[in-house]
């Protein structure tokens, strides 16, 4: 049999106790942070039509297609007047990461990449938290997101106190740092709003210097063309050649602007099993991982958010990193080796990287 319905939503449910309760439950779901916003986005609207104005969002189409929906969460999801805002730790040692970097035999993956997808974790999660208000309070109208609709998150999470958005456009929060998800509830309670978090960036541009490729144009303006997580993530087609040598070993993702940010350095952080280190990506060789066939591919990263790069992003990324690598035996050998069996665009970067080496 399935469960019984929860009845209806009390209109003369105390909204104070309601939130503080949200909050509690947000905790008990495993989020270290949560805050509620109302639905005015109006300035952060007008930012967003700037930035698609300029082409900043390079080929992901789907940013302008739902441009005003983004900053709109009463037409996304109709009753829609509160927004409740979670945020999920997935940071780690930074010492470890720079270390990675600085040794360019070794494959750099993003932080948030290195373990489970945590689309299907954090929407199982907020889903039982809607669940469970809906028990204690009763029924009530709400649509769960995890990056997985046209919602302004960094904005929403501001105006529900998680954070600051940052010169990098990342969020900040001032003492859990930048490295967590984001995950929202939309919902039609009338709940107090949380005043929004104050910015603390000051003077501090130390993301926007440390950029490998300058796409951080301006303080808190990107432009994904240049931004190296949107290039080996997003991006389909060629990498410019310009831009290659600037990637380094980043094969997955980028976070230089976050590890620079002096709010991360002291983080207080929670582990996430989940999250975890899956496949020794934190370690792995680029000749190693250039050497995974398809199907190998397709099994390491099972639920992984890596596979939604498919196997030929995967050996296009890895073939500019091997580029920008010592010209060593193995190097070079792992380079030919998929030299004549590669696909067209795949083969355009193994050549590059060999004449990188030194070999026509």
């Amino acid at each position: 049999m399935k469960p019984a319905a929860p009845p209806p939503f009390e209109a003369t449910a105390d909204p104070i106790a309601l939130a503080h309760r949200v909050r509690e439950l947000a905790r008990e779901f495993g989020f270290q942070r949560c805050g509620i916003a109302g639905i005015e986005l109006g300035q952060d609207e007008a930012h967003l039509r700037d930035w698609l104005a300029q082409g900043l969002y390079g080929s992901m189409d789907w940013m302008a297609r739902h441009g005003e929906l983004r900053a709109r969460p009463q037409e996304l999801h109709p009753g829609t007047i509160r927004v409740i805002s979670v945020g999920l730790d997935y940071g780690r040692d930074g010492d470890e990461a720079w270390a990675t970097l600085d040794d360019a035999e070794r494959a750099y993956v993003a932080r948030y990449a290195l373990g489970r997808d945590y689309h299907k974790l954090m929407r199982q999660r907020l889903q039982r938290l809607a669940d469970r208000i809906a028990e204690d309070f009763g029924a009530f109208g709400h649509r769960v997101f995890v990056d997985s609709a046209p919602v302004l998150e960094r904005a929403l999470a501001r105006n529900a106190g998680l954070g600051w958005i940052g010169k990098h456009t990342c969020l900040i929060d001032k003492d859990g740092g930048s490295f967590f998800f984001l995950g929202e509830i939309y919902v039609d309670l009338p709940l107090p709003v949380d005043p929004p978090a104050s910015a603390h960036c000051g003077t501090c541009r130390r993301c926007i210097d440390i950029c490998p490729t300058q796409a951080i144009v301006a303080p808190y303006r990107l432009d994904a063309r240049r931004c190296i997580s949107y290039l080996t993530i997003e991006h389909e087609g060629v990498i410019p050649e310009d831009l290659r040598a600037p990637i380094g070993n980043r094969i997955f993702g980028c976070d230089d602007c976050q590890l620079v940010c002096p709010w991360n350095k002291f983080a207080q952080r929670t582990d996430e099993p989940d999250f975890r280190t899956r496949n020794d990506l934190d370690k792995a060789t680029l000749v190693d991982l250039f050497a995974w066939s398809e199907e190998e591919f397709l099994q390491r990263t099972e639920g992984s958010a890596i596979r939604r790069s498919g196997h030929e992003r995967w050996l296009r990324n890895i073939a500019v990193a091997l580029g920008n690598a010592p010209s060593t035996p193995a190097v070079i050998d792992a380079l030919r080796s998929r030299r004549d069996s590669a696909s067209p665009m795949v083969r355009e970067h193994i050549e590059w990287a060999l004449r990188r080496h030194g070999i026509a």
